[in-house]
């Protein structure tokens, strides 16, 4: 996909959107994984936590399709 801006409408729109979008929706699923286990009551602060794992997956997202 790279990072070339996509023109709509004569809007120019960044593909950064499409992988926040993505890492957003990824963050959910685990999140919910991780809720559905115990692995959830070792979470002490859970803001700080869904920060950190969407600034993770969002990074993961960015690396693995960004060189496309």
């Amino acid at each position: 996909m790279g990072l070339r801006e996509w023109e709509v409408g004569g809007v120019l729109l960044s593909p950064f959107l499409l992988y926040v979008l993505l890492a957003l929706a990824l963050t959910g699923l685990l999140r919910l994984l991780v809720q559905a286990t115990p692995l959830g009551r070792w979470i002490w602060h859970e803001a700080l936590f869904d920060t950190a794992l969407f600034v993770c997956v969002l990074f993961l997202v960015v690396r693995l399709l960004g060189a496309l």
